[in-house]
């Protein structure tokens, strides 16, 4: 059909003016251990992941407290109910048992969406048992601007 855009090329003009969020951050776990023979990723307990809506093979950035080394890999769940947090393959170098790091998904939004998500935030304590559970919220104020609140929860 002449003069008819392919689907794919609509869908990607709509979604042009999106941005990447937040969408889930495990803010604070210590790293447990480092797997460098491994075949890459990062093992993480599926009891935090679920909490922050962190998804099996999807990829996170990685952020290290410690060292300022920032990478991206992909989550693999490891035992549930383990707390772990282990760096595998070329990941396990920027990291060592005991380092504290920032885990972070994301999501692609448009400006009118930004206000739908909560993206759901978890803090650690030294034995990576969950410290609290927040959540982030952008809203409007009174004059139509954007606005952001941390949000308590438990």
């Amino acid at each position: 059909m002449a003069g008819h855009f392919p689907k794919w090329l609509a869908i990607f003009q709509k979604r042009m003016n999106v941005r990447k969020v937040v969408r889930g951050k495990l803010h604070g776990i210590r790293v447990t251990g480092a797997d460098l023979d491994y075949h890459g990723s990062i093992t993480l307990d599926p009891d935090h992941c679920e909490a922050a809506g962190i998804l099996p093979m999807e990829f996170v950035d990685i952020w290290n407290k410690n060292s300022g080394a920032r990478i991206s890999t992909y989550v693999i769940y490891g035992e549930r109910g383990s707390r772990c947090c282990i760096l595998n393959g070329a990941a396990a170098r920027t990291c060592q048992r005991g380092d504290e790091v920032i885990i972070c998904n994301s999501v692609y939004v448009t400006e009118k969406e930004i206000e739908e998500i909560k993206p759901s935030i978890l803090t650690f304590n030294a034995d990576n048992s969950i410290n609290e559970r927040l959540a982030y919220s952008v809203s409007r104020d009174e004059q139509d601007r954007l606005t952001f609140e941390i949000l308590k929860f438990d």
